[in-house]
C-alpha cells in the first residue's frame, strides 16, 4: 500500500473510532441520566453504527483508481480491444448496507459492448446485492416463504430488501446448482464419473417418491387431474434419498447413521429422475457399499428405474404402504364396519403379509367372492399389486437381515425437503422457479452449499 493508501485507512479507521465513540457517549449519557439500560435499544443502535461504519470502510475500499496507462485496455468478447473510458459508480447492497462502488468502465470500438471487469472481481456484475447479501437472500429464500425472508433479512441482519428480490436471487442462485447438476448428470451419462473413495459402507439405501407441488395455470397445461374430467392443479416432485446404515439395535432394529441422509429431486420425467438418483447413489459410494437397498412404495416407475440403474440391489416394498393396500381392500369388502374391518386385517396382515407368506395372500384375495363390480375389481388390482411385488415383500427374511422395512425417511424428506416449503397455503409455483427451489433446498440440507458457494467462482 503507497502512502496515500495508508492515509486513506488511517482516515477510515478514525472515522469508524469516532462514530462509534459518539453512540457509545449517548449510552452512557442515558445510563446516567435514567439509571438504567435498554439493552435491545443499545445493541440495535450499536449495530447501525458498526454498519454505517463498515460502509464507509467497504466504500474506501471499493474506490477504484483510473488505471495506468498500459491497463488501460482489455480484451472483448468480440475479439477485439476494449478501451477504458472513464470511472463510473454503482451502488451495492452489501452485509453492512448500501455502498457506492467506483471502477473503471471499457468500451470496446468495434461491437460498442461495455464492460467492467471490477464488477467480475468483486462478484456483482448485473446484480445490486454483495455476494454476502446473495448468500443471505438464497438461505432465507429456500427455508421459508419469500416475504418471511425479506422480514429476517430485516430484522437479523439489519437489512432492507424486497420480496422479489430475495426470490430472484434465491432461484437464480438454484437454478445455478441445478445447471451444475445436469452437467455432473451429463457426464455421468458419459461415464465420465471420478471414483469416489472412502470407507466400504456396510449398507446403503435408495428410497424415491413423489409428491405434488401446486403450480401455475399454465404448467398443467393439457395434464389430466386425478378427478376425471378435471384438469391437473400440481405437478409431481420425484424425490430420492441415500443414507447408510452402520449397525442395529440388541433387538436387532436397523440404525440409520446420523446426518448420512442426502437428497436429490426435481419436477421431471422418470427417465431424467433416474439419472439423477443413480448419480446421487454414485456419488455416496454406491460401488463400494457391501449391502445395496433399493425401498420405495409400489410404484411401478421406481421399480423400472431400480433395474435399469440399480440392478442387484436388494429391492424391499415400504412394509407400511403394503399394509395400506390391504386397508383400502378391508374398506371395500365391510363398509361401516370397523369390527369386521380388524379382523379382516388381523388375518392377512398379521399371518400372511407381515410373515411374507405372499403367494397365500394372493390366493386368499381372490378367493374372495363378491356380486359388487367395485370390489371385484378393487381385489383383482390389490391381487396382481402383491403378485407382482412378492419378493420385494419377503419381510422376514429383510429383518433377518437387519434391514430397514419402511420408508419413513423419504416419507418425511417429501414434508421436509419438498412441503414444508414448497405446499404452503397460497403458493402456485412455475416448474423453473420450483426446480430451483428444489435444488437449492437439497443442496444446503446435504450440506454442500458453502463448497457451491466457493466452487462457483473457480468455475
Amino acid at each position: 500500500m503507497d502512502s496515500a493508501g495508508k492515509k486513506t485507512a488511517v482516515a477510515v479507521l478514525e472515522e469508524v473510532t469516532h462514530e462509534v465513540g459518539q453512540w457509545l457517549q449517548v449510552l452512557f449519557n442515558g445510563r446516567r441520566k435514567t439509571g438504567h439500560v435498554d439493552l435491545e435499544a443499545s445493541e440495535m443502535m450499536l449495530r447501525s453504527a458498526m454498519h454505517r461504519a463498515g460502509a464507509a470502510g467497504l466504500r474506501q475500499l471499493l474506490q477504484f483508481p483510473v488505471p495506468p496507462a498500459e491497463q488501460r485496455t482489455v480484451s472483448c468478447s468480440c475479439g477485439h480491444t476494449a478501451h477504458y473510458q472513464q470511472l463510473r459508480s454503482k451502488t451495492v447492497l452489501t452485509a453492512v448496507g448500501r455502498v457506492e462502488v467506483l471502477r473503471p468502465y471499457y468500451l470496446c470500438g468495434l461491437c460498442h459492448h461495455g464492460q467492467f471487469p471490477a464488477d467480475v472481481e468483486l462478484d456483482i456484475e448485473s446484480t445490486e446485492f454483495s455476494p454476502g447479501v446473495r448468500r443471505m437472500q438464497a438461505m432465507v429464500g429456500q427455508s421459508a416463504p419469500f416475504d418471511h425472508g425479506r422480514e429476517q433479512m430485516k430484522v437479523l441482519a439489519g437489512l432492507e430488501v424486497t420480496t422479489k428480490s430475495v426470490e430472484r436471487t434465491a432461484e437464480a442462485i438454484g437454478e445455478d446448482i441445478a445447471q451444475r447438476e445436469r452437467q455432473q448428470i451429463e457426464k455421468a451419462i458419459q461415464l465420465e464419473l471420478p471414483d469416489v473413495v472412502g470407507k466400504p459402507i456396510p449398507v446403503l439405501y435408495v428410497e424415491m417418491d413423489g409428491t405434488g407441488v401446486p403450480v401455475v395455470k399454465k404448467e398443467t397445461a393439457d395434464r389430466q387431474g386425478k378427478t376425471d374430467g378435471q384438469p391437473a392443479h400440481t405437478r409431481e416432485v420425484k424425490l430420492g434419498c441415500v443414507f447408510t446404515q452402520t449397525t442395529y439395535d440388541k433387538e436387532g432394529f436397523p440404525i440409520r447413521d446420523p446426518d448420512s441422509t442426502t437428497y436429490t429431486g426435481a419436477i421431471e420425467t422418470a427417465e431424467e429422475f433416474g439419472k439423477r438418483i443413480y448419480l446421487e447413489a454414485y456419488q455416496r459410494g454406491w460401488e463400494h457399499a457391501a449391502k445395496k437397498v433399493v425401498l420405495a412404495d409400489g410404484a411401478e416407475w421406481i421399480w423400472n428405474l431400480t433395474d435399469l440403474h440399480f440392478p442387484g440391489a436388494i429391492q424391499i416394498v415400504d412394509l407400511y404402504h403394503a399394509r395400506q393396500h390391504l386397508w383400502e381392500l378391508a374398506r371395500k369388502l365391510y363398509p361401516n364396519d370397523a369390527v369386521m374391518q380388524k379382523a379382516w386385517m388381523k388375518k392377512h396382515q398379521r399371518h400372511m403379509l407381515d410373515k411374507g407368506k405372499i403367494e397365500k395372500l394372493v390366493l386368499s384375495l381372490r378367493s374372495i367372492a363378491s356380486t359388487n363390480p367395485e370390489v371385484i375389481e378393487k381385489i383383482r388390482i390389490e391381487a396382481a399389486y402383491f403378485e407382482r411385488n412378492a419378493e420385494r415383500m419377503r419381510y422376514p427374511k429383510f429383518r433377518r437381515q437387519h434391514l430397514f422395512v419402511g420408508s419413513g425417511v423419504i416419507e418425511a424428506g417429501c414434508k421436509t425437503v419438498i412441503g414444508s416449503r414448497l405446499k404452503q397455503s397460497g403458493m402456485f409455483w412455475t416448474v423453473r422457479g420450483a426446480n430451483a427451489i428444489v435444488a437449492l433446498r437439497c443442496c444446503h440440507l446435504n450440506g454442500r452449499f458453502e463448497n457451491f458457494w466457493e466452487d462457483r467462482r473457480a468455475a
